[in-house]
Order: structure tokens, then sequence, then C-alpha cells
């Protein structure tokens, strides 16, 4: 009988090109539609082995969750952003390989980004979806999430709005 693990912990720079192929391929499958193909594009190509290397390098927090043995997911977790909102900590990034959504992983990997600002003592938390991600509203919403804020974002002259949910 073969048991399958999940693990979750802290990445380490040799998990760097992982990360990349996970980023990639999430956000292809999240923004492909709703951000524009150029600045889609280039935001992911920005961000390839060696920028995630250099990330953690630099102690950006980035949880990942293992699968198996195959890192299925990432998140980036700190300080919120957004001044006017009370909340101290925000999940700046929280996606999965896409053959990994949908079987509670996300929830997983998300109870554990909530772990890891309560251990840096950030109180409340923040995370902000685009208004047209409808999987990622629905899976906020889901963990019980409250819609508290909007903004936009603007890629290639197109405005995309924004929602930010809050947890206490």
């Amino acid at each position: 009988m073969n048991t399958l693990t999940i693990d979750i912990r802290a990445a380490l720079p040799h998990d760097a090109p992982a990360i990349a192929d996970i980023h990639q391929q999430a956000w292809y499958g999240a923004y492909s539609g709703i951000i524009p193909h150029k600045s889609l594009n280039a935001m992911i190509n920005r961000r390839g082995s060696k920028w995630w290397k250099h990330a953690i390098q630099r102690a950006t927090s980035v949880i990942l969750i293992e699968f198996g043995g195959i890192i299925a997911g990432y998140a980036t977790v700190g300080r919120n952003r957004a001044r006017q909102l009370p909340q101290e900590g925000e999940i700046y990034e929280l996606y999965l390989r896409p053959e990994y959504q949908g079987v509670g992983l996300g929830s997983r990997l998300f109870a554990a980004a909530r772990e890891a600002l309560a251990v840096r003592n950030l109180n409340g938390l923040v995370v902000w979806a685009l208004a047209d991600n409808h999987g990622a509203l629905s899976f906020y919403d889901g963990l019980g999430g409250h819609e508290i804020a909007e903004g936009a974002e603007t890629f290639d002259g197109k405005s995309l709005q924004k929602i930010a949910f809050i947890w206490d």
C-alpha cells in the first residue's frame, strides 16, 4: 500500500524552479482572458526561477504545499500593504498547479499561511482578488472571507476591479 503525504513547509532556494513553474501554470489558468495577454506574459516571464531564488534568499515568506513529494502550490505572506485597512497580515499570493485545485489543498495552504502570519504577530488578514477571477472569489468566500473594499489594477490600459477579503 502506498501512502501519499501532504507536507507544508517554508520554501528553500532550490525550490525556485518548481515555484516558477507553478506561478506560470496557475497564472495562465487564472488570468488568461482577464489580464491582457501582453501584460500577463510580461508578469509571468518576470518571475522565473532566478527571481524566485532571489526572493527566497531575501527572506520573502514563501510557503509550499507538497503532495506525494511534488510541490503542488505556494503562498507568499507578509504585512498588509493597504494602510486604510486595519488587518495587519496579508496573503499576497496563493496558487496551486491546476491539477491540484479543488481537492482541499488550497484550504490547507490558506490555513498554513494564516498560521505563519499569526506566528509573526500579524493580527487579521486581507487578501485581494480580481473581480473577474470567479474561482478565487468563490474560494475566499467559502473560507469565510468578508468583502470589505474595492480597488483597481491597470494592465495595458485596461482597468480591472479587485476586491479585498478580510478575516479578523
